[in-house]
C-alpha cells in the first residue's frame, strides 16, 4: 500500500522540493499552504504521516499540531522549524509531535525521518517480536503499541511509546539523554532537550503525582532510570 504524506508548508521553494523527494521515494504526497486547508486535507485524505511547518498562515502551525492530536487517530508529526525558534520547537514537542528537523535541512534526511516515523508507527511492517510488559498495574503490548494503567488506556504519541518500552526493557538502569536521544529516537546529534520534553510528558500520563516521579526518576547529573513498581 503506497502511503500518504501531508506536506504543510507555505513557502513555494521548499515545499516543492520536499514533495519532489518524498515522491521519488515512493510515497504518495499531497500539499497544503496554511492550516485550513491541512485540517481539512487531514479530515478528507487520512495521510499516514504530516510533515508540519510551524509558521504558518491563518492558523499556525502549533494550533494545527494541538489540533491533530485531539483526533483519536494519532496521526504522526514531524515539524519544521526555523533555527532560533527553540521555544517553539519545545512546545510543539509538548503538544505530541513525533520528530523535529530545523531549516535548512537535508531534504534527504527528511525523507529518512519519515521512513523511521512510519515505521514505528507501524504504516511498515514491525520487526520487534510479540511482547507484554506488566510492571504493577501498568500493562504495555508491543505488538499492538498499546499502554494500560490500571485498566484505562493511555494516549501516548509514538515517541512516548517507545520511551516508555525502552525504559521497562531496562529497569533500573541509568540512562544519560544523549543515549536515550540515540537509542529512542536513533539520533546521533540533536537537541537533548527533546528528551527531557518527553519524559515529561511521559511522566504526566504514568505517574500518580508527576511532580514527584515514582517510576521514571532523575537521578541528577546523569539522567533518568526506570524503578519497577513491584520492585
Amino acid at each position: 500500500m503506497t502511503q500518504r504524506v501531508l506536506v504543510v508548508d507555505d513557502d513555494r521553494t521548499v515545499s516543492d522540493v520536499i514533495c519532489r523527494y518524498l515522491e521519488h521515494d515512493g510515497f504518495q504526497v499531497t500539499h497544503a499552504a496554511d492550516g485550513e486547508s491541512a485540517l481539512a486535507a487531514v479530515a478528507q485524505q487520512a495521510p499516514h504521516l504530516v510533515v508540519l511547518d510551524l509558521m504558518l498562515p491563518r492558523i499556525n502551525g502549533l494550533q494545527v499540531c494541538r489540533e491533530l492530536r485531539a483526533r483519536p487517530d494519532g496521526v504522526p508529526i514531524i515539524m519544521l522549524t526555523a533555527r532560533g525558534d527553540e521555544s517553539d520547537r519545545i512546545l510543539g514537542l509538548q503538544l505530541g509531535a513525533d520528530d523535529y528537523l530545523t531549516k535548512p535541512f537535508s531534504p534527504r534526511e527528511l525523507v529518512l525521518r519519515v521512513r523511521s516515523v512510519l515505521r514505528r508507527a507501524g504504516s511498515e511492517p514491525p520487526a520487534e517480536r510479540p511482547e507484554t510488559i506488566t510492571d504493577g498495574g501498568l500493562v504495555v503490548r508491543t505488538t499492538s503499541r498499546t499502554a494500560r494503567l490500571a485498566g484505562t488506556e493511555l494516549a501516548l504519541t509514538l515517541r512516548e511509546f517507545d520511551l516508555l518500552v525502552h525504559l521497562l526493557r531496562h529497569p533500573s538502569r541509568v540512562f544519560g539523554r544523549a543515549e536515550l536521544l540515540e537509542q529512542v529516537w536513533g539520533w546521533n546529534f540533536g537537541d537533548q532537550s527533546t528528551v527531557t520534553v518527553h519524559v515529561r510528558r511521559l511522566r504526566e500520563k504514568i505517574e500518580d503525582n508527576p511532580a514527584d516521579p515514582r517510576r521514571i526518576v532523575t537521578v541528577w547529573g546523569v539522567g533518568y532510570r526506570y524503578e519497577p513498581a513491584d520492585a
